[in-house]
């Protein structure tokens, strides 16, 4: 069976978007570099050694999940602000929609936020995770457009043996009454500091491990910003550690106004809050009234 398509972290956004459409999946070498890779262990390492199994036939009995990651590491700029995944995302998803407002015919452009976070760690003994679409969170039907845009960076190296994420390509395409089979999904292979970037629409699903090393990703999902966050951010990353990062990735954790006016405060851009320069809670902003 066809594997993924791989390419350089200096790929042409359009030729992996192109592809991105087409086959759903992609792998993108080296997306993160050394040192980048370095400090997320330093950082994200500890956590996994002081967890337990998730425990449950889904999640894993052998597989070890860290959450809220942009609490615990603020390494993740480079990662989720890759252009080949960033500017996918948005190529993808940021499609204008047009809306009537009285008489005129105004055009919007949804925003992109990050939804998801987890560390995942697959051990010997863990078999493969039921195939799964992960828009189904939002009851997506299919096919249709993309709502979710979703990498997995390999901490580790990704093999067929070790628990390499299983894709089926093209998948995204089928409709809503065809079930996927194991036989039609491909495995992530892929050394340490690589990506695979997929849709929401794709069928997936963490590989088993019969190795005796664990294989370790960091996943991160973006989402339609006029959708809820599948991981509630605003709980999961302390304001400190929001402000630990630049205004783009504190904007794609939720502090930010999709069109034509979801998420604000007091009918301000949340951003503003966030920097402390916004209004002060009961107190109603110009033009509020309705």
């Amino acid at each position: 069976m066809k594997g993924l398509q791989r390419f350089g972290p200096g790929a042409g956004l359009d030729e992996v978007v192109g592809v991105l459409e087409r086959d759903g999946a992609v792998v993108v070498e080296n997306l993160a570099d050394a040192g980048t890779l370095k400090g997320l262990w330093e950082d994200l390492g500890p956590h996994l050694d002081s967890c337990d199994y998730s425990g449950d036939w889904y999640n894993g009995t052998r597989t070890r999940r860290v959450s809220s990651v942009f609490a615990r590491t603020d390494r993740l700029t480079p990662v989720v602000t890759h252009p080949l995944y960033l500017g996918a995302a948005r190529r993808i998803m940021q499609k204008p929609v047009h809306v009537w407002i009285g008489r005129s015919r105004t055009e919007l452009v949804p925003t992109v936020q990050i939804s998801g976070t987890q560390v995942i760690q697959i051990h010997k003994g863990q078999g493969r995770q039921p195939l799964h679409r992960d828009d189904a969170l939002h009851l997506r039907r299919h096919p249709g457009p993309t709502s979710r845009v979703q990498l997995m960076l390999a901490m580790s190296d990704f093999t067929a043996d070790n628990g390499g994420t299983m894709v089926i390509p093209g998948s995204h395409h089928w409709d809503d009454e065809r079930a996927p089979r194991a036989e039609e999904a491909v495995p992530t292979e892929m050394e340490a500091g690589s990506a695979l970037i997929w849709l929401g629409g794709v069928y997936h699903g963490g590989g088993g491990n019969t190795t005796d090393t664990p294989r370790t990703g960091l996943t991160i999902a973006l989402d339609l910003g006029n959708l809820r966050q599948e991981e509630n951010q605003y709980l999961a990353v302390p304001r400190r550690a929001v402000l630990a990062y630049p205004e783009e990735v504190r904007r794609l954790l939720g502090y930010d106004r999709c069109p034509p006016g979801l998420g604000w405060y007091e009918m301000e851009d949340p951003y503003t809050v966030l920097e402390g320069a916004g209004p002060a809670p009961g107190r109603a902003a110009p033009g509020s009234h309705r």
